[in-house]
């Protein structure tokens, strides 16, 4: 079985399944996984993770077209057609899945909920604790959720707890489906979590994870310009972006590629807006800061992913897009480097925060 890490192991790359209106629905490929792992690209989860001002509840409006469109895949296919929901308080709220089963047809016999709150001493995070859970224990459950995956701690402890429960109380578990804005630490993560729970149930046929935009890697430290947050800011390089969500940031939105990361916290940009707009704000004032000692070619190359100059094929092997015609998304990245690579950071720093402060205004007292 493959290792992975930090990184998608080399050769990994995307296969086409599906395009439907403005959804495209890809399956990774790669030896030796146990799951399957995909990745889904709509038109509302390319402005949502490419733009910090989309907020409240036009965030959670923005995932139901491809959330429902792999749902009606899934079904198509004989994946799922009841799935029981498990909510993971409170990121999990962000993801339609109730909605979006009842609208491509499957059966929701369930609602389960579970905590996972952090522990904080001092200003600093020590741990994870579960105050609550609301389990409907049962034989052979699909169980369906969704959350954000970083570091994979929430998750980890969540599933730890969700299995031994069902063990202890004689339920079992056929399938996992999981939606997630997330990194490449959910796979090793979920590789590691099929072997274990067959032990228990041996019917068990795996994960099925859905990746909103894109693999992503985290940081591994503070970055080029020594802000970003270790094993919670998300970024391309190493990961498999999806080709939309590529060609989305590079033509349509002149700064986002350098945003602090792929997505702000989900919880707070949905239901504290306040703290979110602070988080951007904060993000974009200490990188004006330092914007004169930093390294702008660096930085380029830590956000795009790669350092230049690079071949098509070269670029194909490192994006996972050995199986796909992306030659004139190629020639556009390259374009937009030379052009990005003329400007002051400064400037970009400058004209992000008056767009944010204009946008956001009215939500602030």
């Amino acid at each position: 079985m493959q290792t992975f890490m930090q990184h998608i192991p080399s050769g990994a790359s995307l296969r086409l399944l599906e395009q439907q209106n403005s959804t495209t629905l890809y399956q990774l490929q790669s030896d030796g996984l146990s799951n399957q792992y995909f990745v889904v690209s709509g038109e509302g989860t390319r402005h949502l993770m490419a733009s910090p001002e989309v907020v409240g509840y036009e965030s959670y409006l923005a995932m139901k077209p491809s959330t429902t469109a792999v749902l009606g895949y899934f079904l198509r296919q004989g994946m799922v057609d009841e799935a029981d929901i498990l909510t993971i308080l409170r990121g999990g709220l962000n993801y339609p899945l109730e909605e979006c089963c009842y609208k491509a047809g499957v059966r929701i016999p369930n609602m389960n909920f579970i905590s996972c709150e952090r522990k904080i001493e001092d200003g600093v995070i020590t741990g994870l604790d579960i105050k609550y859970e609301k389990l409907h224990i049962a034989k052979d459950i699909t169980l369906m959720i969704g959350d954000i995956i970083a570091s994979g701690d929430t998750l980890r402890l969540c599933l730890s707890q969700v299995v031994d429960r069902f063990r202890r109380r004689g339920g079992s578990l056929r399938r996992i489906v999981f939606f997630t804005v997330g990194g490449t630490k959910a796979i090793p993560l979920m590789e590691r979590f099929t072997q274990e729970i067959r032990q228990y149930f041996p019917a068990f046929e795996g994960f099925c994870c859905v990746f909103y935009e894109g693999i992503f890697t985290v940081y591994e430290d503070k970055g080029v310009t020594g802000i970003n947050i270790p094993d919670i800011d998300f970024g391309w390089r190493g990961g498999v972006v999806a080709p939309e969500f590529r060609h989305y940031v590079l033509s349509f939105l002149e700064d986002a590629l350098f945003e602090k990361c792929i997505i702000y916290d989900g919880g707070a940009r949905r239901y504290e807006i306040p703290a979110h707009y602070e988080e951007v704000m904060e993000y974009w004032e200490a990188l004006l800061a330092r914007a004169p000692e930093v390294d702008f070619p660096a930085f380029i190359a830590e956000k795009i992913g790669y350092s230049r100059p690079v071949s098509y094929e070269q670029w194909c092997a490192l994006n996972g897009y050995g199986g796909l015609d992306v030659r004139k998304l190629y020639d556009l990245e390259q374009h937009y480097l030379d052009l990005v690579s003329a400007r002051k950071l400064e400037d970009i720093c400058r004209r992000r925060i008056r767009e944010f402060s204009t946008t956001l205004a009215k939500y602030i007292q």
